[in-house]
């Protein structure tokens, strides 16, 4: 099992790290004068990466296919009949499983996704890509000094759905900016970064605040307090330590309104203490104030679906080993490619649980978060009862 399952681990890890390869490292050697042993250093780091998603789908592949010809050779036949059970056979298996999951969450919750920071940060840099590093799609960024950002995606720097806060000092927010679109202009030599807004509106607080709309807003920004700064990895690539922070942060970070002629669904909001006295409409501040508690609300359900996410996957190879073990007897073949034909549909079944999950995660009413246990939970269950009825002999 063990030989069988380092074979299996290392042909998926090939795979998946030849995928990314084709997609961030050819860029590298096209992007310039690129030298080799950084290219080779980009591949060392997605290796913890590949390892994630190799580690499970190559112990359900090992277990089907040592299992599959130990039942066609009659080896299983010849253990009963010398008195030994099925479960007493597969007992090292369900431990090398277990150890497994426990390798598995060490690559899911910090090893995995602080190797593809570091490649992440290495890629932008050879491709001098500064500003998307510097605020990436789906979080609040507070990097910038008397600002937090926003944006749903950054398509290299063309943004979509864009919420910029302007602090009027380190709590009190005096204006929200919303586009529709932006885009991000670099200017290294002056080592500052000029954000583009489309079709914009802002709502400006305090004794003269106005609602303004524009086609077009630029934001002058300097680098000076930020490049010395570790850049804010995205939430795909956080370990679970860092998804906790950032859990916490977003909760925090809340609005409040003390203006009791504002609508009564507007008053629960809390941290940012805002003292509206703006000649916009309270309908109009209430829409652009729901705007802004919904895309937090949808950040916070996407740091949750992937905490949830490192976490379940973590135990996919132990479920993975209890289908996998009955269904390889059953099986009955010692032929490798029904195994492995047989371990693709499993891993695909289950990883549309996964994407499933994610999919919603922009729809917090759906607890997408939950649904990443579901295919654990049906995986176990379903092994359990064919283990059992594989050991009857049923």
């Amino acid at each position: 099992m063990l030989a069988t399952l380092l074979l299996t681990v290392s042909v998926f890890a090939f795979v998946v790290l030849l995928l990314n390869v084709l997609k961030d490292v050819l860029p590298l050697l096209f992007a310039g004068h690129v030298k080799l042993w950084l290219v080779l250093k980009a591949i060392g780091l997605l290796i913890p990466f590949a390892c994630i998603y190799a580690l499970p789908m190559g112990f359900i592949t090992a277990t089907l296919l040592v299992f599959g010809r130990f039942s066609a050779d009659q080896e299983l036949t010849a253990a009963r009949a010398g008195g030994v059970s099925l479960l007493a056979l597969i007992s090292p298996v369900l431990l090398l499983s277990l150890f497994c999951c426990g390798l598995s969450a060490w690559f899911n919750t910090d090893l995995g996704p602080r190797a593809r920071v570091q490649f992440t940060n290495l890629r932008y840099e050879l491709l001098n890509d500064f500003a998307n590093q510097q605020i990436p799609e789906g979080q609040f960024i507070r990097d910038f000094p008397g600002y937090i950002f926003y944006t749903e995606k950054n398509n290299g720097g063309e943004l979509e759905n864009v919420l910029i806060y302007r602090l009027a000092d380190k709590t009190n927010v005096d204006t929200t900016i919303h586009a529709v679109s932006g885009h991000l202009n670099p200017e290294r030599a002056a080592n500052q970064l000029v954000i583009d807004l489309f079709d914009a509106r802002s709502v400006t607080v305090g004794k003269n605040g106005n609602i303004f709309q524009a086609p077009k807003i630029s934001l002058n920004l300097s680098m000076d307090s930020v490049t010395n700064r570790p850049a804010k990895p995205k939430v795909s690539d956080m370990t679970f330590v860092q998804l906790r922070q950032e859990l916490a942060e977003l909760k925090q970070l809340d609005l409040s309104i003390t203006d009791e002629n504002l609508p009564v669904q507007t008053n629960d909001w809390r941290r940012l203490n805002l003292s509206i006295h703006t000649n916009a409409s309270p309908a109009e501040t209430s829409a652009f104030l729901k705007t802004a508690e919904k895309t937090r609300t949808q950040a916070i359900e996407r740091v949750r679906v992937t905490m949830n996410q490192q976490i379940a996957f973590s135990f996919a190879c132990f479920g993975f080993t209890l289908v996998g073990i009955p269904l390889g007897i059953r099986v009955h073949r010692r032929e490798t490619n029904i195994g492995i034909a047989i371990a693709l549909i499993l891993v695909v079944v289950y990883y549309a649980f996964i994407m499933l999950g994610q999919s919603l995660s922009a729809r917090p009413e759906f607890s997408p978060h939950l649904i990443l246990w579901l295919p654990n939970f049906i995986f176990q269950a379903v092994g359990a009862v064919l283990l059992w009825r594989a050991n009857k002999g049923i």
